[in-house]
């Protein structure tokens, strides 16, 4: 095998080991990178609707609580998670966010809008058999498409949600004209009864990833191909030509042209093994010509 397919080989051996290790450890760093990214979306939006529940908890609820008795129809306005459903919901008129998801996934809830499916239901089981577990998040296919969730859990930590949600002869008269003597009781103070949870688009995110990651590679490819013909074009004419200069001049030699002389060569290790083979060149042709004179 010559010189320069041993080069070549070396040097794709080097850049395929290479862009394997940059490559797992690039797309372990962009994957984190999109999920933290993702999570502080999602983070941020769960700010903005416990935001709007405390609102409508401290300051639009003792207000309208003491007509819940008096209208025929329950004022669903001053309950906490109907406010932070609507709001998302036109919050999500805006196209940008039209997929992203928020929802009170409740067990046992007074609107069956926010009844829990079987995925939110295990989420919720296990922040009741867990009590330090203060959130939950990863990834679910909803439609088709890929969404990362993040999970709170909702305790029942104020009093005043049980007049709506212990037993139907406490509950307001409106309520149970609105919604029946079904659904939506028997919670206790400091039980887990739901779970907020937000699901935000992912496949966008990991799209850029993706895209990202091909480019990288690209460039650092183009950048090996670089170096590998520039490293062909130095071996050729810095290294592997003037050895082949020698070759010929040490086989013209070997063959009794003691005419043959090799070109002036650089101060270099070529050139120090030319003036090697020029020195021996004087030596053998002294050497034939005593030899010669001793035939005589």
């Amino acid at each position: 095998m010559k010189i320069g397919k041993k080069v070549n080989i070396i040097l794709i051996l080097v850049f395929v080991s290479g862009i394997l290790i940059s490559g797992v450890a690039l797309s372990q760093v962009l994957e984190q990178k999109a999920k933290s990214e993702i999570s502080s979306n999602a983070q941020d939006l769960m700010h903005m609707v416990n935001s709007i529940r405390k609102y409508t908890n401290t300051q639009v609820e003792p207000i309208l609580e003491p007509r819940f008795d008096t209208e025929e129809r329950f004022i669903s306005q001053a309950i906490p998670s109907y406010s932070v459903r609507e709001v998302f919901e036109i919050f999500r008129y805006d196209k940008k966010y039209s997929n992203f998801l928020y929802k009170d996934a409740t067990l046992n809830p007074v609107n069956l809008r926010d009844k829990a499916d079987v995925f939110e239901t295990k989420i919720v089981n296990n922040f009741k058999k867990s009590s330090n577990l203060k959130s939950i998040n990863g990834f679910r296919n909803i439609s088709g498409e890929n969404l990362f969730y993040i999970a709170r859990p909702f305790k029942i930590e104020d009093e005043s949600c049980l007049r709506c949600h212990s037993t139907p002869e406490k509950a307001p008269r409106s309520q149970i004209a609105t919604y029946g003597r079904k659904n939506g009781f028997g919670w206790k103070l400091n039980e887990i009864v739901a779970t907020q949870i937000i699901y935000v688009p992912a496949q966008e995110i990991f799209n850029n990833v993706s895209r990202s990651f091909y480019l990288v590679i690209g460039v650092l490819s183009s950048i090996f191909a670089s170096i590998a013909i520039a490293m062909n074009i130095f071996l050729k004419k810095i290294i592997l030509r003037r050895l082949k200069n020698i070759a010929k001049v040490a086989e013209k030699v070997s063959i009794g042209d003691m005419e043959a002389k090799f070109e002036k060569q650089d101060k270099d290790e070529i050139g120090a093994l030319a003036e090697s083979f020029n020195r021996m060149r004087y030596s053998l042709e002294i050497a034939v010509n005593m030899l010669n004179q001793r035939i005589r």
